[in-house]
């Protein structure tokens, strides 16, 4: 089993060294799974349960003062499952295999997915909340029981370029969790699966989703390999970034290459910040990015 995983493409941590602990921790829950399915989910969840990550506890806080987590799995031969806009959902990553696994659909939002989750044994009425996130609300102000053009008002100045602009600054306040997106690919004799798990971006208007739980942008696998995304959401989604690095496997680079040649194009294009790690079927890794920092870890298990 190959498995890489990354921590989002941000600004450099406070704290490396812990955080990537946890990364290998991640790497090694993955490498020990008997599928890359089965790998892909057990690295995400031990990051999502890692307050040092924006996915699962700890999330980014919306407009209206809740939490919401998405996720999306997808693998070689195309099978899919994705949620998003869950509250009380630490691992998200498991309600997206619940989609893919147990439902006819590609993707399940909302109060339903969180049904839909419990329904299958992943844990809901989870408290995402942390010391840190608290006192990061408190201080932000926020509107309370503001109609969305107020929330749009707020939030113009905090989600980087405004209601209706690029998303190309992260923050106005510059927080080393503004992008800490999480996600994981992992291969294993040609088989192929990836996953990618959010709480989101701080002070988003209520409801957004971004580019993580749609197919293409934040996750995207073929037989070729598979690729997971962080960054700059709404800029992720609109150039499809995951799958332009698996179609540049596909067309026959090899994963660093892949990587690279999708990240350029990306910056091409919308001139924002985000990563990408990739993955071939055959385990060549590779990983790049614009942004400040983006930790990974890699590990191989051989029998």
């Amino acid at each position: 089993m190959h498995v890489i995983v990354h921590g989002g493409a941000g600004h450099a941590p406070d704290e490396p060294e812990p955080r990537r602990a946890v990364l290998d921790e991640a790497a090694a829950a993955g490498a020990d799974a008997d599928s890359p399915l089965d790998a892909v989910e057990a690295a995400v969840r031990v990051l999502e349960s890692s307050p040092r990550f924006n996915a699962g506890r700890g999330g980014a806080v919306q407009s209206d003062g809740e939490i919401r987590t998405d996720a999306g799995v997808m693998t070689g031969d195309r099978e899919v499952g994705a949620v998003c806009s869950m509250p009380g959902v630490e691992h998200a990553v498991s309600a997206a295999r619940v989609v893919l696994a147990e439902t006819p659909h590609v993707l399940v939002s909302g109060e339903h997915a969180v049904s839909l989750a419990a329904d299958f044994g992943v844990e809901t009425g989870v408290d995402l909340w942390t010391d840190r996130s608290r006192e990061r609300w408190a201080d932000a102000d926020p509107p309370r029981g503001s109609p969305p053009r107020e929330h749009l008002d707020w939030l113009a100045e905090r989600f980087g370029g405004g209601a209706a602009g690029s998303a190309a600054d992260p923050s106005s306040e510059r927080n080393p969790q503004d992008h800490d997106t999480v996600g994981a690919v992992a291969v294993a004799d040609g088989q192929v699966a990836t996953a990618t798990s959010t709480g989101g971006r701080w002070f988003a208007l209520a409801g957004r989703v971004g580019d993580v739980p749609q197919v293409g942008c934040g996750f995207y696998a073929s037989p070729a390999g598979g690729a997971s995304a962080t960054g700059a959401g709404e800029d992720i989604a609109k150039v499809t970034l995951s799958e332009r690095a698996v179609r540049y496997l596909e067309a026959g680079d090899d994963a660093q290459r892949a990587a690279d040649r999708a990240m350029a194009n990306f910056e091409e294009l919308t001139g924002s910040t985000a990563g990408v790690i990739v993955l071939d079927a055959d385990g060549g890794a590779g990983s790049a990015y614009n942004s400040e920092a983006m930790q990974t870890s890699r590990n191989r298990r051989t029998d």
